[in-house]
């Protein structure tokens, strides 16, 4: 069985919007093989599909971050250092190869939209980065996830002369929206808008052929839950991906209906329950994360539980899991990823 793991950066203030995002946390990872030096080569195009013809604008940048910040370049940002896994994706979809980025082995383990190439230099774990391999990296902007304007890791990076781009991930009054926003300013950055547009016709392309898929599958139900979760001191936590999660909100875009109705954070749209609770869900399909985690197999737990035996997704064998390596918390290739996996999973 496949299992799970708590995701995303999380900053002091976060920590404490919700009960759903105190449960998320940064991975654990060796310190090691992270220095790069000044001296590496500078960075080219990515070999994603599409990149082959893919050329930066020239000319000075100025872009408005997610905090209201000016950010001005004399040229598109080359020499790019990034600090989450959903904009490290971004960028590698905008056909650029960082020069620095957090959590190789995470990205690489949880990621599978966009492959990290070899000799991108690890500049330590998401939320706590190794300023020192970040600078050594010699990078003209550093793109960095935020969620209020104490971020601790943003004032460090402030210190220092390079530009930093500070993006807020997620936003569950409108997921979708800030997935592509998120994806877009990275462009404006980058001088990459022609390819941001293309990736972006690409994903509503998706989109729109998933939601005829799904509708023509005339599935018998359309209430769904999807959840990831993770034992705890011997205990189950489940986390559902409520309405405003990315996950979620494109399971309804797809004509799905998400039937969590309980608490969700503002950002991530995460709920929290326990085994009991997944009992208010009715017959809803029941669908999971499938990339594997050494955290505790929160599943094997699962099918110890006779009222989880109970649920009637579990006894029609309407429980499943999404592939492995689909990033959940993603830019629009891994948001395509989780179109095909709703489609792939109900309707095919």
């Amino acid at each position: 069985m496949k299992k799970t793991m708590k995701p995303g950066q999380l900053t002091a203030a976060l920590a404490a919007v919700a009960l759903a995002t105190a449960a998320c946390g940064t991975s654990d990872i060796s310190d090691a093989d992270r220095g790069a030096t000044s001296g590496a080569p500078a960075t080219t195009a990515a070999a994603g599909d599409g990149c082959a013809d893919v050329a930066p604008a020239e000319g000075p940048v100025s872009v408005t971050d997610d905090l209201g910040r000016t950010v001005d370049l004399e040229q598109p940002a080359e020499r790019v250092v990034v600090l989450e896994w959903q904009q490290i994706e971004d960028v590698l979809s905008l056909c650029l190869t960082p020069v620095g980025v957090a959590d190789v082995e995470g990205y690489s383990t949880w990621v599978s939209a966009e492959e990290l190439p070899d000799g991108v230099a690890d500049v330590g774990v998401r939320g706590e980065p190794n300023l020192d391999a970040i600078f050594s990296s010699d990078p003209d902007l550093v793109i960095t996830e935020v969620y209020t304007e104490d971020d601790p890791v943003l004032k460090k990076l402030e210190k220092y002369d390079v530009p930093v781009l500070a993006t807020i991930g997620a936003d569950a009054s409108g997921s979708v929206k800030k997935m592509k926003d998120t994806f877009s300013l990275i462009a404006e950055a980058t001088g990459r808008t022609e390819r941001a547009d293309a990736v972006l016709e690409e994903f509503d392309a998706k989109l729109a052929e998933g939601k005829q898929a799904m509708a023509d599958a005339d599935l018998p139900t359309t209430d769904f839950v999807y959840f990831d979760g993770w034992v705890d001191g011997g205990n189950v936590a489940i986390r559902p991906f409520g309405k405003g999660s990315l996950v979620g909100d494109l399971g309804e875009e797809l004509g799905l209906t998400n039937v969590w109705t309980g608490d969700v954070d503002e950002f991530y749209g995460l709920g929290q329950t326990d085994i009991e609770g997944m009992t208010k869900v009715g017959d809803a399909n029941l669908l999971h994360t499938g990339t594997e985690d050494s955290s505790g197999d929160v599943f094997d737990e699962l099918a110890k539980s006779r009222v989880w035996k109970q649920l009637p997704a579990v006894v029609d064998g309407r429980y499943r899991a999404f592939p492995e390596g689909i990033w959940t918390f993603g830019g629009p290739r891994s948001s395509m990823q989780v179109i095909d996996a709703y489609v792939d999973t109900l309707a095919g």
